[in-house]
C-alpha cells in the first residue's frame, strides 16, 4: 500500500482528503502543520507527500527546502496552492517537487497525480540499492514501462531523444532489470569506420580478409544472453542494413567469410538521436529496418522539459564527486539551484554533468564555481537571446489576453502544460492584471 503523507492545516480539506485517498487504496498520515509534518516526513516509510504551501507555521515551501537540505530521501511531492501563492509553487518546482494543484481541485486529479508518482516507486523506492532514471513523472513512466519491456527479452527496442539525454543509461538500466548478470556490449555507429563496423558487428573467420589471421566474434555473439546496445544507428551505412534486418528477423548471422549461421541471443537496443522517418523519407535509412527495431520506442525528452531532474542529477552528480575527492565535497546553494533550473542545458545531461565536474574541480570550501552564461564556456550571442525571449514573451502574454487568463486554456493553445506555461509566467514577469 503506498503511504501518504498529508500536510493540510484546513480541518474541512484536510478530512475530506483522507476519506478520499483512504478509499482509493492510499495509507494517509495527515498533520495539520508545517513543523509536524516535517517531523513525520523525516521518519522513514513515506512514499509520496501532498503539502499546503500555506501553513500556520511555516510555509510548505520552506518545509521543502530543509527537507530538501537533509541528507535523508525526499519523497515525490505535490503541492496545493490558492492562486496568490503560484509564485511558491513554481519555486517549488524548481526545488524538486513533482508537481501542484491549483484550489479549488478535482479530488480524482490529485489522486490521478499521486497513481502516476506512485508507478515509479517500485523501482525507484530509495534505500532498495536500486538506481532509478529521475524523478519527473515522465521518467518515472519510463521507468515503469521498463518492467514491461524486460518481460519480453527479444523485442527489438529503439531509444530516441536528443544528444546527451541519457540514452545508453536508459538501455543499462533495461539491463540491469533484465539479465543483469549477462553482458552489456555497446556500440557506437558513428564512431566505426565504414571498413570495419561489419567485421565489428558480425565478426569474421580466419582468412575472410587480409590481416584476419584468426576468427574473432562479432558483438553480437560477445552480447551473449545479455544486451546489444547500438548508438547512432542512423549513421549506419545502408549497405549494412539489410544485414542487421536479416539478423532481427531470423535471430542468426553469418560471419564474414563463414558458411554456417551462428545463433544470435542477444537482445537488440538501439538509439538514435536523429529523425529516422526522415531518413527513410530520404531514401537514407532502410524502411523495413525502421519498422523492425521500432516494436518498442522510448523517447527521452530533453532535459529542459523535464526540469524536476536537473536538480535530481545535480545533488547526484555532486555526491559522486564527493566520494572520489573527499576534500572536495561541493553544495549547491538555493540562489544556484534556481540558475541550475533556468538554463536550457542544450547539451542536456551530458553537459549539466560536464559543467558541474568543472564547477567542483575550481570551486573554493564548499562553494562552486558557477558560470552559467554558457555551460560551454562561450560566450551567448546577447541580441539574439534577448530578442528571442523578447518573442517568448510578447507571444505568451497575447494568448493569455487572448483567453482571458484561463491557464488551462492558454497552455493548450500554446502546445505547452499547465506547469511550463507558470513556469514561463515567472520567468517573464506575467501575471494576472
Amino acid at each position: 500500500m503506498t503511504r501518504v503523507c498529508l500536510i493540510e492545516d484546513d480541518p474541512i480539506m484536510g478530512e475530506a482528503l483522507v476519506q478520499r485517498l483512504s478509499l482509493e487504496g492510499f495509507e494517509v498520515a495527515w498533520y495539520r502543520s508545517g513543523r509536524e509534518g516535517l517531523k513525520g516526513l523525516e521518519r522513514p516509510g513515506t512514499d509520496l507527500a501532498v503539502i499546503d504551501v500555506n501553513l500556520p507555521d511555516v510555509s510548505g515551501l520552506a518545509l521543502f527546502e530543509t527537507l530538501t537540505e537533509g541528507p535523508g530521501p525526499v519523497p515525490p511531492s505535490v503541492f496545493i496552492t490558492g492562486y496568490g501563492t503560484i509564485e511558491d509553487a513554481v519555486r517549488a518546482l524548481k526545488l524538486g517537487a513533482a508537481d501542484y494543484l491549483t484550489k479549488p481541485f478535482s479530488p480524482a486529479a490529485l489522486i490521478d497525480k499521486l497513481r502516476g508518482l506512485a508507478q515509479g516507486l517500485v523501482v525507484g523506492r530509495r534505500g532498495s540499492g536500486e538506481e532509478t532514471l529521475g524523478i519527473s513523472p515522465v521518467m518515472r513512466r519510463i521507468e515503469a514501462g521498463l518492467q514491461r519491456i524486460a518481460q519480453h527479452g527479444t523485442t527489438p527496442v529503439l531509444i530516441a531523444g536528443e544528444s546527451g539525454v541519457g540514452k545508453e543509461v536508459v538501455a543499462q538500466r533495461l539491463h540491469q532489470i533484465q539479465c543483469p548478470r549477462a553482458p552489456f556490449v555497446a556500440v557506437n555507429c558513428a564512431a566505426l569506420p565504414e571498413t570495419l563496423i561489419e567485421a565489428e558487428l558480425f565478426g569474421h573467420e580466419r582468412g575472410a580478409f587480409t590481416g584476419a589471421e584468426r576468427r574473432r566474434s562479432g558483438v553480437f555473439e560477445q552480447a551473449g544472453e545479455g544486451m546489444l546496445f547500438l548508438d547512432e544507428i542512423g549513421d549506419m551505412p545502408l549497405a549494412l542494413q539489410s544485414r542487421l534486418l536479416r539478423v532481427v528477423q531470423t535471430r542468426s548471422l553469418m560471419r564474414i567469410g563463414g558458411s554456417e549461421p551462428v545463433a544470435v541471443r542477444a537482445r537488440l537496443v538501439c538509439a538514435t538521436h536523429r529523425d529516422l522517418e526522415a531518413l527513410v523519407r530520404a531514401g537514407q535509412f532502410r524502411e523495413d529496418l525502421y519498422y523492425r527495431v521500432k516494436v518498442l520506442e522510448i523517447m527521452i525528452p530533453p532535459l529542459r522539459e523535464r526540469p524536476e531532474d536537473i536538480l535530481w542529477l545535480a545533488e547526484r552528480f555532486l555526491a559522486e564527486h564527493g566520494r572520489r575527492f573527499p576534500q572536495e565535497r561541493r553544495v549547491l546553494a538555493a540562489a544556484e539551484r534556481e540558475r541550475l533550473v533556468r538554463y536550457p542545458w542544450p547539451g542536456n545531461v551530458r553537459e549539466l554533468h560536464h559543467y558541474l565536474e568543472r564547477a567542483c574541480i575550481l570551486g573554493e570550501g564548499e562553494r562552486l564555481a558557477l558560470d552559467l552564461r554558457d555551460a560551454s564556456g562561450n560566450e551567448s550571442d546577447p541580441s539574439l537571446k534577448t530578442r528571442t525571449q523578447a518573442e517568448e514573451r510578447a507571444a505568451i502574454e497575447a494568448a493569455l489576453s487572448a483567453h482571458d487568463y484561463r491557464i488551462g486554456e492558454t497552455a493548450g493553445s500554446l502546445g505547452i502544460s499547465r506547469k511550463t506555461l507558470w513556469q514561463k509566467m515567472k520567468r517573464h514577469g506575467l501575471s494576472r492584471p
